[in-house]
C-alpha cells in the first residue's frame, strides 16, 4: 500500500471543484486512509485473503460510494459527493498499483477476486515498525515520483482551469 502519508494526496485535486467547501477536504483527508482500517483484520485473526480481510471489502467500490454517502452527510452539500467518492476510491486504486500484496477486491461484497493493475510502479509500504527502513525510504521516494509529483501537477492544472473559467 502506499503510506499513510500519501493517500490524503488526493484532496489536493479539490482545486478541481471550487463548489465543494473546504470543509469537505478533512472529510476527504479520511475517506482516503479509512480502507487501511481493515489491517485490524491481522489482530483480530482474519486471514488476509477472507473477504473482510486487508485489501477486501474496505478497499471496494461499493464501500467507497458508502462512504462517499457518508461524507456527504458529514459534510451537508451533495457538491461534495464526487470529490468525496474520488478520495475514497483513490485508496484502492492506488493500492492496486503497488507492487505487493494479494490484490485488491474491487468488487467486493459480490466477489472477492482481487487485482492488480497490470502496472505497478508503487513500492509496497512495510507495515510496522518496518516502515523505518531502507524499504520504507523507497517507498516514499517512489510515491513523491508516481502520486505526489503527479497530484500536485493536477491540482495547480485544476486551479488555472477553475481560474480561467471564473470559478
Amino acid at each position: 500500500m502506499p503510506t499513510i502519508l500519501t493517500h490524503p494526496a488526493v484532496t489536493l485535486l479539490k482545486t478541481w471543484y471550487p463548489r465543494v467547501p473546504s470543509r469537505a477536504v478533512p472529510v476527504g483527508v479520511v475517506l482516503s486512509i479509512l480502507p487501511d482500517a481493515d489491517v485490524a483484520a491481522f489482530a483480530l485473526g482474519i486471514p488476509y485473503e477472507h473477504t473482510f480481510g486487508h485489501r477486501g471489502f474496505t478497499h471496494s467500490i461499493v464501500f467507497a460510494l458508502m462512504a462517499a454517502i457518508l461524507g456527504t452527510l458529514v459534510t451537508r452539500t451533495r457538491a461534495s459527493f464526487l470529490f468525496l467518492f474520488i478520495c475514497a476510491l483513490s485508496h484502492p486504486l492506488l493500492d492496486a498499483l503497488t507492487d505487493g500484496g494479494l490484490g485488491i477486491a474491487f468488487l467486493s461484497p459480490f466477489s472477492n477476486e482481487r487485482y492488480f493493475f497490470p502496472w505497478t510502479p508503487i513500492r509496497v509500504s512495510p507495515i510496522g515498525a518496518g516502515f523505518f527502513s531502507a524499504r520504507g525510504l523507497q517507498t516514499v521516494v517512489s510515491e513523491v515520483g508516481w502520486v505526489w509529483v503527479p497530484v500536485m501537477v493536477a491540482a495547480v492544472i485544476g486551479r488555472a482551469v477553475m481560474r480561467r473559467r471564473g470559478g
